[in-house]
């Protein structure tokens, strides 16, 4: 695999993972325990989600073979998804496919492990980042080495997630609310093209196999 696809495979699951827009949120939900607690509930989350997500990854296939799901098809949906997605980011809006609810953020508050609900699902390893998962195992489908350096590719932007939820402080206080806002947003116009591009990607092989 080349460079240029590595790279394009880190920006797409580092902007809809979304490391810095985990920081706030787990910082919030983590306000007022300890350090040990806060690196537990990190830790716990992170390697949750790496499950699920994996899981998804060597599963994803067969799954839509089982339930006769073209890849074309579910490029085509799974693009049309992170599209909403993208949209959420640019105007900086929380909703079900990248973040909790406020409900969800309420009962969250009042649990002592917060490591499974919310943050290793949906926060982590949530709709778009398993539809992203799945689509991109489409795209490797047939070639070993482009597979495994997806995988690769996942556990850094896992590692990078675990870092960001560790020093959820310090950027908080480094980018500040309208930092991260911006930063959201700029990931956010980079994610709409690629959502767009999944969605012509899907079209033209549905028509061709046609």
């Amino acid at each position: 695999m080349s460079l240029e696809s590595l790279i394009n495979l880190f920006v797409v699951l580092f902007v809809v993972i979304d490391p810095v827009g985990l920081a706030p949120i787990f910082g919030a939900l983590t306000r007022g325990g300890s350090t040990t607690y806060r690196r537990r509930m990190a830790v716990k989350a992170v390697l949750l989600a790496a499950g699920i997500l994996f899981l998804f990854a060597f599963t994803g296939d067969w799954l839509l073979q089982a339930l006769g799901i073209s890849v074309s098809s579910f490029k085509i949906a799974g693009g049309l998804l992170l599209f909403l997605v993208a949209i959420d980011m640019v105007f900086a809006r929380q909703s079900g496919l990248r973040s909790t609810t406020v409900r969800e953020q309420e009962e969250a508050r009042f649990k002592e492990d917060i490591s499974v609900f919310p943050l290793a699902f949906p926060l982590l390893a949530g709709p778009g980042a398993l539809t992203t998962v799945l689509l991109l195992v489409g795209e490797t489908r047939g070639d070993t080495g482009a597979f495994w350096s997806l995988l690769g590719v996942l556990a850094f932007v896992l590692l990078l997630a675990f870092i960001a939820l560790m020093l959820a402080g310090r950027l908080m206080v480094l980018l500040g609310e309208t930092g991260a806002n911006v930063v959201d947003r700029l990931l956010g116009v980079i994610l709409s093209a690629l959502a767009v591009q999944f969605v012509i990607e899907g079209i033209n092989t549905a028509l061709t196999a046609a």
